[in-house]
């Protein structure tokens, strides 16, 4: 009897996660439907409502203690759908189709660099990258991507630089392949910034509330410019240390006797 209900126990447990997850694939799938209607900015909405769905499963799944090596697999499955076809194809219909061939060569680099990322996520999820994602992950990409063109909707009524729309899918497909580490909201929350991370965290929370059409994309932005700055901030140091170490050494140590 025991058995039983733990059966029934487990089984609720891996339910509720997955239906999370399938939650994000049916978001994917909608808006590359609303792309094809035309209903650009509802597309938008769905990709972000599909990051939200994803964060929500994996949640879930830690807090029940139900994670497991199929939920992953179809979690990374949802997430190619929802942050790399379906951003892909939205790009590609609103800007990327006028530039001829480089449009489409540009959504197939992104595409690979998502599932490059994704792939290699789930090689990491028992190690390192529960610490840190190595490689901007494909929500975070998505998600910026999608709020700057509902930011340029809401202001301009249509989308305007859209340079920029083709340069964050250039530059975010080499981020996603790249060693660039970002690290999770829960370990900025450690330590003696904690307090003042937190702090930010409700100052951002409460702005995306008042107005999310103009606030998520520059907290989107500042996610990522932070930690690219913080990355090269580290180049440039260990770069310095290097130089000092070779400059530093004595005569004696040279190859010249």
């Amino acid at each position: 009897m025991e058995s039983t209900q733990e059966n029934n126990h487990r089984g609720f447990g891996n339910i509720v996660p997955g239906a999370f997850t399938m939650g994000n694939l049916v978001c994917g799938f909608l808006a590359i439907l609303a792309v094809s209607d035309g209903e650009i900015i509802t597309a938008c909405w769905l990709i972000i409502l599909a990051a939200f769905l994803d964060l929500l499963d994996g949640k879930v799944a830690r807090l029940s203690g139900y994670t497991s090596k199929f939920g992953l697999e179809l979690d990374s499955l949802a997430d190619f759908l929802s942050f790399g076809i379906a951003p892909a194809v939205l790009v590609h219909t609103i800007k990327l189709k006028g530039m001829g061939n480089w449009g489409w060569i540009i959504g197939i680099v992104y595409i690979m660099a998502a599932s490059f990322r994704l792939a290699r996520y789930n090689l990491m999820s028992q190690s390192d990258e529960k610490k840190c994602f190595v490689g901007l992950p494909a929500p975070a990409a998505a998600l910026t991507m999608v709020t700057f063109i509902i930011f340029s909707y809401e202001i301009w009524g249509d989308l305007q630089y859209s340079e920029y729309l083709v340069s964050m899918v250039i530059g975010f497909a080499a981020l996603m392949v790249s060693q660039v580490e970002f690290e999770t909201v829960p370990d900025r929350l450690k330590g003696k910034s904690g307090r003042i991370v937190s702090i930010i965290i409700l100052v951002i929370v409460v702005g995306a509330v008042i107005n999310a059409k103009l606030t998520l994309f520059p907290i989107m932005a500042l996610y990522i410019l932070g930690f690219m700055a913080r990355e090269m901030i580290r180049l440039f140091s260990k770069g310095v240390e290097k130089a000092r170490g070779r400059t530093s050494q004595s005569p004696d140590d040279s190859d010249f006797d």
